[in-house]
Formats: C-alpha cells, sequence, structure tokens
C-alpha cells in the first residue's frame, strides 16, 4: 500500500508539475535580468545535464542563448578526451550548439575532490572568458557546490571574489544553485512542494519532455554511467528541480 500511495503521490505531482510549468517559467523570466549573454559555469563534463539541466531547459524556452564554460576536462580516471566529446554531445541536447561550449584544460586545475583549485588562477581565466564573450549573467554552484565536491566549491568561491572586488563587468549578475540536504536532494519531484514554497529567486521545474531531454543528454556521458547514477537519474530532484538564488553584494548588505 505505501508504494501504491507513493506512486500516487508522485504521479499528482508530476502532474502539477506540468500544470505550473508556464506559471514557473514566468516567475523565472519575471526575476532573471534581460541577460544577452547568459553562461553557466561547470567545474566537470556531466555537470551541466547532472546538476543544472532544469536551468538550462528554462534559460533557452526564454530565448536566452545561453554558453557553457566548464573549468576541467574530468580527467580523474584518465578520460579527459573521451569527456570532452561527452560534453559536446550532452549540450548538443540540451539545444546548446559546440561554438557556445568552451573547455579549460589546465594542469593547475584537476577533476579531484582532495584539491582545491588556486583562487586567483581559476578568476583570471572565468574573468577573460566573461570579458572576452560579454557575459552579464554567470550561473554556477552555491558554497555547497550540491555534491561537496571541491572543485564546484572552488567556482563559487572564484565567482564571489570576483563579485565582492567589482572586476565582473558592469551589470554582470550571478545566480547559485542551492545545494539542499541530502534527504530531499533524492526524493525526486517529492520535494516539489519545498522547493517551491521555500523562499528563492528563481525555480525552474521540468516538465516530463524536460526531464526525457536531460535524461537524454545524461546518456551520452557513456564514461560515467555506473549503476549508482542509473539511480541518479530516477531519484535525484536536481533532474527535474532547481531552485537558485543571486548572489548579492556583500559590503552593500553590511552596510544596510
Amino acid at each position: 500500500m505505501l508504494v501504491v500511495a507513493l506512486v500516487v503521490v508522485v504521479a499528482v505531482l508530476w502532474w502539477v508539475c506540468s500544470s505550473w510549468r508556464d506559471v514557473v517559467s514566468g516567475r523565472a523570466a519575471g526575476v532573471l535580468p534581460a541577460s544577452r549573454a547568459p553562461l553557466l559555469l561547470i567545474a566537470h563534463p556531466d555537470d551541466e545535464c547532472m546538476f543544472f539541466a532544469p536551468t538550462i531547459l528554462g534559460v533557452l524556452q526564454g530565448q536566452r542563448p545561453l554558453s557553457v564554460l566548464c573549468c576541467s576536462a574530468g580527467n580523474y580516471y584518465n578520460q579527459g578526451e573521451t569527456r570532452k566529446k561527452e560534453l559536446i554531445k550532452s549540450c548538443a541536447a540540451l539545444g546548446i550548439p559546440p561554438d557556445n561550449v568552451t573547455l579549460i584544460d589546465h594542469s593547475d586545475l584537476p577533476d579531484s575532490p582532495t584539491v582545491m583549485w588556486d583562487e586567483r588562477l581559476l578568476s583570471s581565466l572565468i574573468l577573460n572568458h566573461i570579458q572576452e564573450k560579454n557575459i552579464d549573467l554567470v550561473i554556477t554552484f552555491d558554497e555547497g557546490g550540491v555534491s561537496g565536491h571541491s572543485n564546484h566549491i572552488a567556482l563559487y568561491h572564484a565567482v564571489r571574489s570576483l563579485h565582492s572586488s567589482g572586476e565582473l563587468r558592469e551589470g554582470c549578475s550571478v545566480l547559485l544553485l542551492e545545494s539542499v540536504s541530502v534527504f530531499r536532494k533524492y526524493i525526486s519531484l517529492l520535494d516539489l512542494p519545498l522547493s517551491w514554497l521555500c523562499s528563492r529567486d528563481v525555480v525552474f521545474i521540468s516538465s516530463g519532455r524536460q526531464y526525457k531531454q536531460a535524461k537524454e543528454a545524461m546518456l551520452h556521458h557513456q564514461s560515467q554511467l555506473l549503476w549508482f547514477r542509473h539511480l541518479y537519474l530516477l531519484f535525484s530532484r536536481y533532474m527535474m528541480i532547481n531552485s537558485l538564488t543571486f548572489l548579492h553584494d556583500e559590503k552593500a548588505e553590511k552596510k544596510s
């Protein structure tokens, strides 16, 4: 009976999700700046679909031409060359053309959960890309990095440093993906009420069609599809729900 009840609850939530898709998209569009050049900043190939797929599809649905900057080749298991190609295919499945995908393969930025990337180097590379591409909205991880991975967290610290120092171009906003508890992370659409009701600046909720698109993108990362990642595709709320918060000026907040 419990299994049946859970199936019914998920089915109802899925229907509600589909019904609210336009409302949620409208809410997100209403608070997002009129960005001409949004950038998704990630640490590894597969971050884009494992964590940010609802955001990517929501931004593209708003007809904003999104680009991606990936700060490593994901060479932890010496699969860097393979993962570069997988990233291009995954982004294409999500609607991002190859010309909009840039990958940094720097020896001092290794794919490793035990290495904290050098903030000055990382900030410099990110800033150069932002200036070169005239980026006016950066989307990346928050201080929890979703999974706690040190490389994810390094992106947050680098962008926060650029933001607080005033080095980002005028009018460039930063949007951070919310890290939630392990319990919430793996209850799929059952997290929808909390995600919707909790106070966040932007919420993207995927429709059934968009979830299938995100799953298709992840399937292009064949080198990463170990058994537990198939479970991730089924149960992770990040495949269907993204809640994000704008990074605010710390100095201004202290004055207020």
